[in-house]
């Protein structure tokens, strides 16, 4: 049984439809706007975790959920793709990427 079947959890837009067209009936509600933001940061650290256990294989997949969840809680925030996108050059331009692969162990 799903870990979260008593407490449900956040799905895609799409999965009721699929369950009915699978010939289920799903049970379902709509969540107000904060616990919207909840599920979406719960559902965050779900996809997250899924990504750190997919073999290189799966990770495409499981970075583009995550990435699905990134847009959804930018939007709960008031913040469009190009908004967060500029967010990100913009710090990526202040502080750098992650391209060069630098590890940090502390000063001296």
């Amino acid at each position: 049984m799903d870990r979260n079947s008593g407490y449900g959890k956040l799905v895609r837009d799409r999965i009721p439809q699929i369950i009915r067209e699978d010939g289920a009936v799903p049970v379902t509600c709509t969540a107000g706007p904060e616990e919207y933001r909840d599920r979406l940061r719960d559902k965050l650290g779900e996809e997250v975790a899924e990504f750190l256990e997919a073999d290189d294989a799966k990770a495409p997949e499981e970075l583009a959920d995550i990435l699905e969840v990134v847009h959804a809680l930018a939007a709960d925030l008031g913040i469009d793709a190009d908004q967060l996108k500029k967010i990100r050059e913009d710090k990526a331009s202040e502080r750098g990427g992650f391209t060069e692969r630098i590890i940090w162990f502390g000063n001296r």
